[in-house]
């Protein structure tokens, strides 16, 4: 069987040898001997090494069939390889494969852009085009400290904003911060997250407090607060979802302090939430948004979205554009997310991905009841959480990580989240079916139950 089999996207698992196979326990050597042992994860039960895939499934090189609840870490959520997608990358792919596009502009980026600025939430939206989530995160932070003078910075405990060094000073995780703590911006204040459910350990009303705090005390620098960056869900630290209400109120404050609030939706743009935005759905109202992830369809692409009185505080271009990048509006990249836009629009995604993830919700919600290491199952449209503790309530570290090896072994593509690798996260395409969905959901629900 091949990708062009109509069946290939919508099958249940078959696995015909325990993974990884010995195909992908090969190429795991050779990866090995040549890569940064920093990079790839490797253990007994991972990884298998992927030959195709198409809408929710996915084949390894030893043949093995697998449903994707990964969203290949969110990206496919109008699934793999849809075909609108691959049909403008070949179209593309023979016209024009690569521009110039900050001196001599591919036709597709104008073409993108101005897409993209009809579903910004500003009548006079301008935007960036960048290639990594961590790259239009840059473009966010430098665009609030040109625009408010004021270099300082709030974040949130548990918000992951990518890896680069700006990026990387707004992230909160010892385990990526601390071989180059000494290095990052000291300007930037943490305030911790609220969640709205059981176990969460402060309230909005705690966190609304510590913010004033901080935007009168300024920066542990002394600098002066002018950014806020947040998500409106938090997805790596394991879909925590903030209370309703303090979204609005997060955005009254700064903009009663003179910041910006900078909407980090790598992850939650473009329909995942059920919303074309995540912001809209919670009560956000940013001056910036950063979009990556399902945006390029596959391909490397994210963006820096604004009004245009935001992003006139750049100066004008006059030779040498003091932020850009040689792969800026790609046009293989534009041309992908342009079909994107389309799909996510035209095929009504957001509205979809409300529905099938609240179906699925109720499911988990109802199924793992009463299961001994489940705290709670959580989720915004298609973002949900299952959060694993031990018998004395604390995070079950590692737990989720089990449970991903267990799925894996039994066909279905999964992700640990949180910072002790205690929540499962589900972030699969909108256009799972029911048969996938009913039986993933079954499968899951019995490892989680059984495993100790």
């Amino acid at each position: 069987m091949t990708v062009a089999e109509p069946l290939f996207g919508s099958l249940l698992p078959d696995i015909i040898t325990n993974p990884p196979g010995e195909v992908s326990r090969r190429l795991a050597k050779r990866l090995r001997s040549v890569e940064s042992r920093n990079i790839t994860y490797f253990d007994v039960g991972w990884p298998i090494f992927w030959k195709e895939a198409s809408g929710s499934n996915v084949r390894d090189v030893d043949h093995n069939l697998y449903v994707d609840l990964s969203g290949a870490f969110g990206v496919a959520l109008i699934g793999h390889a849809h075909p609108r997608v691959v049909h403008a990358l070949q179209a593309q792919g023979e016209e024009l494969i690569h521009g110039m596009g900050d001196i001599h502009p591919p036709v597709r980026k104008v073409e993108l852009i101005e897409r993209l600025c009809r579903i910004a939430p500003w009548v006079d939206a301008q935007a960036v085009l960048t290639t990594t989530g961590s790259e239009a995160v840059e473009v966010a932070l430098k665009t609030a400290r040109i625009a408010t003078g004021k270099p300082g910075i709030v974040a949130f405990r548990g918000g992951y904003h990518g890896l680069t060094m700006g990026a990387l000073a707004v992230t909160d995780r010892a385990h990526f911060r601390s071989y180059f703590e000494d290095q990052l911006y000291k300007g930037v204040s943490f305030a911790p997250f609220p969640e709205c459910n059981d176990v969460s350990r402060v309230a909005a009303d705690e966190t609304l407090g510590l913010l004033r705090a901080a935007f009168q005390q300024g920066a542990p620098n002394g600098d002066p607060i002018g950014a806020v960056i947040v998500e409106p869900v938090q997805g790596r630290a394991g879909v925590r979802i903030p209370p309703d209400g303090f979204m609005a109120a997060l955005s009254d404050m700064a903009m009663e302090e003179g910041a910006m609030v900078i909407a980090d939706e790598i992850f939650t743009g473009l329909g995942r939430c059920g919303s074309m935005l995540a912001s809209e759905r919670l009560g956000l109202r940013p001056d910036i948004v950063c979009i990556g992830k399902v945006f390029g369809g596959g391909l490397p692409l994210s963006a820096c979205l604004s009004s245009q009185s935001v992003l006139s505080a750049w100066p004008e271009n006059d030779g040498e554009a003091i932020h850009t990048s040689t792969f800026l509006g790609n046009p293989l990249s534009c041309a992908t997310a342009l079909a994107v836009l389309d799909i996510v629009e035209h095929l009504d995604v957001p509205e979809r991905a409300e529905l099938l993830g609240s179906q699925l919700l109720s499911e988990l919600q109802d199924s793992l009841r009463g299961a001994k290491r489940v705290s709670e199952v959580r989720g915004c449209g298609l973002m949900i959480g299952i959060e694993l503790v031990t018998d004395d309530g604390s995070p079950w570290k590692g737990g989720a990580v089990r449970v991903a090896e267990a799925a894996l072994a039994q066909g279905l593509i999964l992700l640990p989240a949180g910072e002790h690798g205690h929540v499962v996260e589900l972030t699969p395409s909108v256009f799972l079916t029911e048969d996938q969905a009913t039986h993933s959901l079954g499968v899951l629900s019995s490892i989680i139950q059984k495993i100790h």
